[in-house]
């Protein structure tokens, strides 16, 4: 390993940072500086390499039939071995698996997030070298709120309360699988105007404190 401490985080649009609009789409992207993975980066300094992977309806382990990119499961193991070595990744996930056209139950979209856990255990070695697997953090995306837009209030119909079953699914899963974990709905709660994404300070509050996180497990 080198000296500098490398974080992959791989999510979806609340990584990517995705800027709340009340219609959903179109939008733009928030700067660096303002999403939760720069503000994370500025919290922690010199010394760490933060590694963003996150893509805009991603799911952790099924087909979205609009579209074939966004199969978390089908993308992770190739962005492990494109970016070895790693010393963590983060994975926040699953609020694009409550939408209603999947008819996944908390625990599917739970055990979703577990096969990407086996990846990453499973990441040693890479492509033709000898790095070892990354530690992984496992973070459980905030609740949904209201939706004013009826088109999400469709697509998203019953993830408010899967979403609300994220914590408690996610912290059992990471303890089962001995990795570390974090409720963000403990620090923010999705304050977009859409329901589904962060404001600003959403970011920079959970950037913040992950960043405290990820210093106690590479410390």
């Amino acid at each position: 390993m080198t000296d500098s401490k490398s974080i992959m985080c791989f999510g979806d649009s609340l990584t990517w940072g995705w800027i709340p609009v009340i219609e959903g789409a179109p939008t733009l992207r928030y700067p660096y500086a303002k999403r939760w993975t720069g503000v994370m980066s500025a919290e922690l300094g010199t010394g760490y390499n933060i590694i963003e992977e996150g893509l805009s309806a991603r799911t952790t382990s099924v087909d979205d039939p609009n579209d074939p990119r966004l199969n978390g499961s089908a993308y992770l193991p190739s962005a492990l071995a494109s970016h070895l070595p790693l010393d963590l990744v983060i994975v926040m996930l699953g609020t694009n698996d409550t939408k209603a056209f999947f008819h996944r139950t908390p625990f599917e979209i739970t055990n979703g997030l577990g096969k990407l856990l086996g990846q990453i255990g499973g990441s040693a070695g890479g492509i033709g070298t000898t790095y070892p697997a990354p530690k992984a953090l496992v973070v459980a995306p905030p609740p949904l709120t209201e939706m004013p837009h009826p088109f999400l209030q469709s697509m998203f119909g019953g993830g408010h309360e899967k979403s609300a079953e994220f914590a408690k699914q996610y912290r059992d899963l990471a303890d089962f699988m001995k990795v570390d974990f974090f409720n963000a709905g403990d620090v923010i709660r999705t304050g977009g105007c859409d329901g589904i994404h962060f404001t600003e300070e959403n970011n920079e509050t959970l950037g913040k404190a992950l960043a405290e996180k990820v210093r106690k497990i590479l410390s």
